[in-house]
């Protein structure tokens, strides 16, 4: 299969090296030409940020922040979130892939995770530590990063401004506005292959900007991403129309029927987003934006290392799943935001209201396998095939009022209220597929049905806050900063759980559960400018993260200790002290911190009967050093560099909520976090004449090591993860002020990248119980990527 693709690849490889041949190693009068290139190209592009609710470049911020520009996202045919995070110092993603794209935010800020890294197919109890925002909408939905104006990474504890959920920092996704009294247009598309596929994959996109007069303008992109598999499935059982195993032979006879499926990790994703910007005076605006996001993917992205249930060792894009495990989503989100300019100060509303669901289907027979279910509870049923089919539900509205101050003076203030009303919901039925059909054979008597486990969860959120900052501007160099959230949260929890399959075991069971939290977080920043070009600053700010209920029954079959019944709120205070500058052609940071991390949220299972919960565990730290260096030079240079280095560990050692069993020993180091990270790049724009201009830009990242668990003694998930390395180059030939064609290749030295696992002793086969496949399997990092894109602008 593979050499079928060999001839492609080493042209488009050949494309490659001539490509950076050419751009960085110029001929004398192509680096004579680049010198006369427009002075843009000799200056840094200043980013504008509004992570501060007012307009200021990175320079201008006294904390540490980045921020990507939509151009560079989309140069860099940046698509995700995990390779859009690889470029900021200090932050990373365990990327699950397209499959769990929208489950579960693995964002990693500051090293400030507990979670083990294999957390992605349940929607977790407790919210992520990092906090995500669609404009000023506070949703997590990981969506196609396309037509963005930049994003802003908020480094450290976020709570005043940002509130719940950015204990380690805040992401913003800024898209691009409607310009008005301008048309403007722009269609791309791309074709590429994947290092382990036999098919192709394209993606195209179309934006479109439309004015209506001088005071109203229309925004819209639509774009469509259909990418072939990677990951073939050599021993899937053959269903019959029920969608259950065949039985060659007749159901009692052990023997199964399996079929090879090739490409089976599809990706198929369609979006759009809408924007209405209508600005009538000088004083009034509103922006109306709708996106949408519709996902259909075929299976993970995840092969699995060792051998099968007949000893033959799986290759490198293998998976041992003997079942599809195929996932979908949709995301439906509306934002209408108004600013009024009263003079000395600025009314912005921003009120928002999402919907994001999905479903997935995931293997589940290992875990039987390995737990010996499957010869304790189901008589070593002979085509053992565990499906969990997995749903999850977000969908809340909210509001926002804050007024900014506009005044020149010695005092800048902000003010605002905030409003959220939010449901979530997570669902999970287990079926052994075939079950119920095999025992009415054997026995006819005893079982109701193939489902073995329901489980529903509904919660409700209400959060209401006050927020505010105040900045006292002492002289035109030193300023002080204060801010605070005083918060309210009320929440509630109704758990349904059910074990069916034997008629005299079918019981159902349900617990409400509700409570409250409230506090006030503060946050305190001075700076000082040292000269015209550089700033001193240091932060003492605070992050919170919401408690909530678990609802798991007290008494009868299913009862668990009450200790798990509710969790309570972890909180982070982060100390800073940093310096950043720069000139026209360069900008850099500096900055040392030191985060406590107090009753820390772990994310686990009931001791008892396994139900999904979270649970408080003492207290943590991390620390370290964050560093970022960006320099434009002559003949259209441009390069950067950016180096994070970060220790975390539990400062005591904590017990599972019901005191059952150790969960985490002092000195244990966060799953997870790797303590040196650099990433680097480094791009050249050249003039070619007759208007075509040429960029060429290499991108590289490195990771240490991480562990895989918080427990180092875990036989079902401790591991150490080797570092890696992942390099991208991209080459650009704009021919006209109109066209331009690309050559990109994503992992070009097609690097593992293995960023979690789930081990053989937690998935592993067992053909003693008739389970010759595998759940055992690696998060990796996309293969190696080749493609070609146009791009024509109109």
């Amino acid at each position: 299969m593979n050499s079928q693709h060999t001839p492609k690849r080493a042209t488009l490889s050949a494309a490659i090296s001539a490509a950076v041949f050419g751009a960085f190693a110029l001929p004398a009068q192509a680096q004579t030409d680049a010198q006369t290139m427009d002075e843009e190209l000799t200056a840094l592009e200043e980013v504008v940020v509004t992570a501060t609710r007012r307009e200021a470049t990175i320079k201008d911020i006294p904390y540490n922040i980045s921020a990507v520009g939509g151009d560079v996202i989309d140069r860099g045919k940046i698509m995700t979130t995990g390779e859009l995070l690889r470029g900021v110092a200090g932050a990373s993603v365990i990327d699950y892939g397209a499959r769990n794209a929208g489950a579960v935010n693995a964002i990693r800020i500051r090293g400030l995770a507990i979670d083990s890294n294999i957390n992605m197919d349940v929607r977790l109890s407790a919210v992520p530590p990092v906090s995500t925002y669609i404009n000023d909408t506070p949703l997590y939905a990981n969506m196609v990063l396309k037509d963005l104006e930049r994003v802003e990474v908020l480094r450290g504890p976020q709570g005043t401004l940002y509130g719940s959920g950015s204990l380690g920092g805040t992401v913003r996704y800024m898209t691009r506005r409607p310009v008005l009294g301008e048309a403007e247009g722009r269609f791309e598309g791309a074709v590429s292959s994947t290092s382990g596929s036999s098919g192709y994959n394209w993606d195209a996109n179309a934006i479109l900007n439309m004015p209506f007069g001088d005071t109203f303008a229309l925004r819209a992109v639509v774009g469509r991403i259909d990418y072939d598999g990677v990951i073939d499935l050599p021993n899937v059982y053959v269903l019959d129309n029920d969608g259950l195993p065949i039985a060659p032979n007749g159901v009692l006879d052990p023997a199964a029927e399996y079929e090879y499926v090739e490409d089976a990790d599809t990706i198929d994703i369609t979006y759009a987003r809408v924007s209405a910007l209508w600005e009538p005076n000088d004083t009034f605006n509103a922006l109306l934006t709708y996106s949408f996001q519709e996902d259909d993917i075929g299976g993970r992205m995840q092969p699995t290392e060792g051998v099968d249930g007949w000893g033959d060792p799986y290759d490198r894009y293998e998976n041992g799943s003997v079942q599809r495990e195929p996932s979908e989503r949709e995301v439906d989100a509306l934002a209408l935001e108004m600013n009024i300019d009263f003079g000395f100060a600025t009314l912005t509303s921003s009120t928002s209201s999402y919907d994001h669901s999905g479903e997935s289907n995931s293997e589940n027979t290992g875990f039987y396998a390995a737990s010996g279910w499957l010869a304790s509870f189901y008589y070593n049923y002979p085509r053992p095939m565990a499906s969990a089919v997995r749903g999850y539900g977000d969908e809340a509205f909210v509001q926002e009022l804050r007024l900014v101050s506009n005044t020149d003076g010695a005092l800048d203030w902000i003010v605002g209220a905030f409003y959220r009303d939010q449901d979530n919901s997570s669902s999970q039925y287990s079926y052994l597929r075939g079950f119920y059909r095999w025992t009415a054979a054997a026995w006819d008597c005893c079982v109701v049905d193939d489902n073995d486990f329901r489980y529903d969860r509904e919660e409700n959120f209400t959060d209401t806050a006050l927020f505010g900052e105040l900045t006292w501007n002492i002289s035109d160099t030193f300023r002080l900063t204060g801010g605070f959230r005083s918060f309210d949260n009320e929440y509630t929890n109704h758990t349904f759980m059910g074990v069916g399959l034997y008629t005299s075991f079918a019981i159902d069971d349900e617990v409400t559960f509700e409570g409250d939290d409230s506090d006030t977080l503060f946050k305190f920043n001075a700076s000082w400018d040292v000269s015209d070009d550089m700033m001193l600053y240091g932060t003492v700010s605070e992050g919170y993260r919401r408690g909530g209920a678990n609802a798991v029954p007290l008494s009868g079959t299913f009862a668990e200790d009450p200790a798990w019944q509710v969790y309570d709120p972890d909180t982070t205070t982060n100390y800073e002290i940093g310096l950043k500058g720069g000139d026209a052609r360069s900008f850099w940071n500096v900055s040392l911190y030191y985060v406590d991390w107090m009753d820390i949220q772990l994310n686990t299972a009931t001791t008892n009967w396994g139900f999904y919960a979270a649970q408080n565990g003492g207290d943590a730290h991390t620390q370290g050093v964050e560093f970022e260096y960006d320099r434009v030079f002559g003949g259209g240079w441009h390069a950067s560099v950016g180096y994070s280095f970060n220790q975390g560990e539990l400062d005591e050692t904590f017990m599972s909520a019901d005191d059952a069993y150790v969960a985490g020993v002092k000195g244990a180091e966060l799953p997870g976090l790797s303590e040196h990270t650099i990433n680097v790049m480094l791009e050249n724009t050249m003039t070619l004449g007759n208007g075509w201009d040429w960029n060429n830009r290499i991108s590289g990242y490195w990771q240490d090591d991480m562990k895989n668990h918080i427990s180092d003694t875990s036989a079902s998930f401790s591991a150490t993860l080797d570092s890696f390395a992942l390099f991208d180059f991209n080459s650009t030939l704009a021919v006209s002020e109109n066209w331009s064609f690309g050559l990109f290749a994503k992992n070009l030295f097609n690097e593992k990248g293995v960023s979690g696992v789930f081990t053989e002793n937690y998935m592993g086969t067992d053909p003693a119980q008739n389970y010759y496949g595998s759940g055992a399997k690696s998060v990796i990092t996309r293969p190696r990527t080749i493609g070609v894109s146009v791009v024509y602008d109109f």
